[in-house]
């Protein structure tokens, strides 16, 4: 193909596309017709000139051109409050609901776990001496020590958001990693858990349990909650890998990792609230009962938000997935 020839040829389509696009708020129905006729031709040009005479500039002006046709003609979508407001209310709840048979099971074993751990070092002292020596281990459990003076170690606004990145991150990873089998998952909430393990056991065998749990369940109970949603969930992502079950792995995987992606977003604004609530009710000076009973009513609250909008939005057929318009073309199977 003679590519000065082509050009000549279709260079007054390409100028008049131009000159549509940029007085397309002010078309004619004609005029948008033809807005649309020449988009195609223009798009057919391209094809044409990258299969048969590769230019890489006139390539590159025919596609920023049939992109901003393209915008015009099938016209862009934004982000609106509605579309907020339905994720929170039906797509991120429906999303974790859906999950609830992989992240309960996660939260018991892991806080089994945690709790083993705990009796564990509480009830061996060479397993202690291992840890630390004798006078760091008082150092921190002693009243006042370094568990107590923790939460309070930083201004309550920046230690929020401390706490708040350093979650975020963990479920984000255990949301990601899923898509690489399990195993990655299963070591980052080992590691969670053994370090709550680890606090327990210390404070227990010192007998400042109590003072532990006042400390940690305000916020560690929507804060691991998050935790272990995100854990299960990259646990199920894995094992659609291994397991598509039904549809194909592909379109598992797709429809799945969509799910968790649109959940890491939603579960970061739980952590949020953990975080705050770590950041300036923990180390406050109200009485452990009302700080507990904050925290209790803070996962009541999560729990109630899921099984009660994500059921109903469940039962109403959401997912949590895009919305079908927004998701990418799929190929279709053959019979």
């Amino acid at each position: 193909m003679d590519l000065d020839v082509f050009v000549s040829a279709h260079q007054d389509d390409w100028a008049r596309l131009d000159a549509l696009l940029r007085r397309r708020r002010r078309l004619t129905g004609a005029e948008t017709d033809e807005l649309v006729t020449l988009y195609q031709r223009a798009a057919t040009h391209l094809s044409v000139i990258r299969s048969s005479s590769p230019d890489p500039q006139l390539i590159g002006r025919l596609t920023r051109l049939v992109a901003r046709a393209r915008s015009v003609v099938t016209g862009t979508r934004q982000a609106s409050w509605r579309d907020i407001t339905a994720f929170l209310t039906r797509g991120f709840p429906a999303a974790v609901y859906r999950s609830r048979h992989w992240w309960v099971p996660t939260a018991l074993v892991s806080t089994a776990v945690a709790a083993l751990i705990g009796w564990w070092i509480a009830t061996h002292p060479e397993v202690r001496a291992s840890i630390a020596t004798p006078t760091a281990l008082r150092e921190m459990t002693r009243p006042g020590g370094q568990y107590e003076t923790y939460y309070s170690s930083h201004p309550a606004a920046s230690f929020a958001a401390q706490v708040w990145t350093n979650n975020a991150q963990a479920a984000a990873l255990c949301l990601t990693l899923g898509a690489f089998l399990c195993l990655p998952v299963v070591w980052i909430l080992f590691q969670n858990m053994a370090n709550v393990g680890l606090g327990i056991g210390l404070m227990a065998s010192v007998g400042r349990l109590d003072t532990f749990l006042g400390l940690i369940l305000p916020h560690g109970l929507l804060e691991l909650t998050a935790v272990f949603v995100a854990a299960g969930t990259g646990l199920r992502l894995g094992w659609t890998l291994i397991d598509p079950g039904p549809r194909p792995r592909r379109t598992a995987l797709a429809e799945e990792g969509r799910a968790a992606i649109a959940m890491a977003i939603g579960l970061a604004l739980v952590l949020l609230v953990s975080g705050a609530i770590e950041g300036f009710v923990t180390p406050s000076g109200l009485p452990t009962w009302a700080r507990i009973t904050i925290g209790i009513t803070a996962e009541l609250a999560f729990l109630t938000y899921v099984y009660v909008l994500g059921g109903r939005a469940v039962r109403a057929g959401e997912t949590g997935d895009l919305a079908e318009a927004e998701r990418s073309a799929q190929v279709p199977l053959a019979a």
